[in-house]
Order: structure tokens, then C-alpha cells, then sequence
């Protein structure tokens, strides 16, 4: 805007509180708040999706397609947009389960109109509602194999609403008023290089990385010492770590400090409290079967979902958009194969199409050990 002029869009997004940027004073980038373990552990989460990102992109175009590891950072509003063309496809899908807060990919017009234009085999595609539920099926297909990630590392019970794209002013793009994480994705189609941002709240972050990583040891690094100490009194630990004329000391340096501990407390100080032991947890180790079983029998009562598969196929949108009555379906499985039985999304058994009066039914074939299914229960 060189001439100084701003558009209605612009004035209604300063009406309604959003804040541009480009206008008043532009804040500077503020420097990542992820430790390294936060940032490693996203970096290999999302580095285990991006080939089925590639994957899904090239059976959906037809074509070639790569997707380098995202470069993650914490921006705030005007930093983000800094880096957005003046127009841009947005898609809101926001987490609505298991995790909480907005979430938000957004692309240029440039690269929404190559993908319609693989996707239909059309040239000159305009950004239209059919071009908007492409972007937002192939966005919802990435979701997707995000989602299953976080079900293999278990967090499961995890969605989504679905996908709605629009294309509007970046000004106009409904993001996250504070700071936020930004995982910038370099994607190749067709030989041409192309940018897509996922963004959502700096707090989903750090919830996300705890639920897929655990907690970050170095926030632990002030009550490790505690933990380790136990019943000791300071000049205890003076003596273990100070006295130069106590060799039995000097030869347990290099022994882990759990371990370490339990010697302390079993050879060298026989006087300490006895409770420094249970920081070992020993009792929770090699738990047997039936202790299992008699916890599983507090829900023995509780309904769960289970599902047959008869099979599954994969399909461009092309195809599925016309679709009509009568049109037939060919799926992955042979006729006569086993179909899936599964308990809440989960496979336990296998068997064979049965009919029982007026209802179809499965016989049983194969199934998973007593002990197998509680463990995936």
C-alpha cells in the first residue's frame, strides 16, 4: 500500500480489535521460548508425517512431491504475517478434544490454484468453493496423519473440527492474539517450490509436547538434588562428595545416581531414613498379570465401541465428488479374506461374514492373547 490508502477489509479488521500488521509499531520477532528438548521433540514429531504429507500430495496431483522437515519457531501476530502475501488461503481446524485451541494452515493463492489445478486437470482454476474444499480435504488428510501420529505415541481420543478454508486478506486471517508456533513447511510440486504455515497457540506447544514427550528435564533440574537426597543431612553430602580419604566413595562416582543412592543408603550410612528407597519405585516394577486383570474387573461393566472393516481404498477427490447412485466401490480386501474386528479404532481380532436371522454378523477366527488385548484396551 505505497499509496498510504488501507481497503474496507483492512478498516473493518482495525474496527473489530485485530491487530495488522504493518500498521503503528511493528514488534519485532521475539526469541523461541522452546528449551531444546521441546524443540527436538516437535522436530521429531512432525519429521515422522511430512513423507506421508508427500505421499497423500502426490496421489492426490498425480505428481512428484517432496516436503522438507518444518522450521519451527515462536512469532508473535505482526512477525507472522510479516512473512504471508497480502492475500491468503487460511484453513481453520481447530482441535476441539484432547487438546484445546485454534489451529490454522495457511498458503498462498499461488499454491491453493496448482493444487485444484492437479486435482481437476484444469487450467486456470479461480479460488472458488470447489477449490476451498480441495484445500481444505488435502489439509484435513495432513491433520489426519498428524493425529494418528499422536495415537502410535498415546495420545489418543484426539480431534478435530472439520476443515472450512477461506480466502481473504491476511489481515483478515483469524489467528492467535498472543504469541504462537509456526512451523514453516517447504513443499515442492511439479518441480515448483511452494510455503505452507501451520500455526496455533504458543500454550497448545508446550501441551502438545508434553503429551508426545513427557516433561522437559531441564525443568526438573532443581529437584533432582532433592530427590537424590532424600533422608541425608548436609554434612552427609559433605562427606560423600568432599572427604578425600574415603575410597569406598570415590569408586561409586561413576554409578548412576539412582543407584548411587541405594548404596549410600544400604551401605554407608546405615542410620538413614529407610524411605530413601522409594524413590527406586521397585514395587511398580514386573507388575503381575492378575493385579492387571483385578483392575480391569473395576470396569468389566463399560461399553465399548467395536467395529468391523469390511475393507478400505483410497480415491482422488475427483472421483469422489462424482460419485452417484449406483456407482460401485472396489475395496483392499479379497473376497474371503478375514475382516477386521476392532475395539474402539484399535484391531484385537479377525474373523469371517455371517448372517444371523435378518442381520449380518462375524464368526471369529483369529484373535489377540487375554493379556495382549487388556494391554491395548
Amino acid at each position: 500500500m505505497s499509496d498510504g490508502s488501507i481497503s474496507q477489509d483492512e478498516i473493518d479488521a482495525l474496527l473489530s480489535g485485530v491487530d495488522m500488521g504493518g500498521f503503528g509499531g511493528a514488534s519485532e520477532a521475539k526469541s523461541s521460548k522452546l528449551s531444546d528438548f521441546q524443540k527436538s521433540t516437535l522436530e521429531n514429531f512432525l519429521s515422522e508425517n511430512v513423507a506421508s504429507f508427500a505421499a497423500n500430495l502426490e496421489s492426490m496431483t498425480g505428481k512428484s512431491a517432496a516436503v522438507e522437515n518444518p522450521v519451527i519457531e515462536i512469532l508473535n501476530r505482526d512477525a507472522f504475517l510479516r512473512n504471508v502475501p497480502e492475500m491468503a488461503v487460511a484453513t481453520l481446524i481447530d482441535f476441539d478434544k484432547g487438546l484445546s485451541g485454534e489451529h490454522v494452515f495457511l498458503m498462498a493463492p499461488e499454491f491453493a490454484q496448482k493444487l485444484v489445478s492437479l486435482v481437476t486437470h484444469e487450467e486456470n482454476t479461480k479460488i472458488d468453493d470447489m477449490a476451498l474444499s480441495i484445500v481444505s480435504e488435502t489439509i484435513s488428510q495432513y491433520v489426519g496423519t498428524e493425529l494418528t501420529s499422536l495415537a502410535a505415541k498415546g495420545v489418543k481420543d484426539v480431534s478435530t473440527i472439520p476443515a472450512e478454508s477461506v480466502n481473504v486478506p491476511k489481515a483478515m486471517v483469524r489467528l492467535p492474539q498472543h504469541d504462537m508456533g509456526v512451523f514453516t513447511y517447504k513443499i515442492k510440486i511439479d518441480d515448483t517450490q511452494y510455503t505452507l504455515w501451520e500455526v496455533m497457540p504458543e500454550k497448545l506447544i508446550h501441551e502438545l509436547v508434553e503429551k508426545i514427550g513427557g516433561t522437559d528435564p531441564s525443568t526438573q533440574a532443581g529437584v533432582q538434588p532433592d530427590m537424590q537426597m532424600g533422608g541425608f543431612q548436609p554434612g552427609g553430602m559433605n562427606m560423600q562428595t568432599g572427604n578425600p580419604q574415603m575410597p569406598g566413595m570415590n569408586m561409586q562416582m561413576g554409578i548412576p545416581q539412582q543407584m548411587n543412592g541405594m548404596q549410600q543408603g544400604g551401605m554407608i550410612m546405615p542410620g538413614i531414613n529407610p524411605n530413601v528407597q522409594s524413590v527406586q519405585f521397585q514395587p511398580l516394577q514386573n507388575v503381575p498379570v492378575g493385579t492387571e486383570q483385578g483392575n480391569i474387573g473395576l470396569i468389566m461393566d463399560v461399553y465399548m465401541e467395536v467395529t468391523v472393516e469390511l475393507g478400505r481404498t483410497r480415491m482422488i477427490i475427483k472421483d469422489i465428488l462424482g460419485m452417484g447412485e449406483g456407482h460401485i466401490i472396489e475395496l483392499d480386501k479379497l473376497a474371503g479374506e478375514p475382516v477386521d474386528i476392532l475395539v474402539n479404532h484399535k484391531p484385537i481380532a479377525k474373523g469371517e461374514v455371517v448372517v444371523i436371522d435378518e442381520n449380518f454378523g462375524v464368526r471369529v477366527t483369529e484373535i489377540l492373547s487375554p493379556v495382549e488385548r487388556i494391554a491395548d484396551i
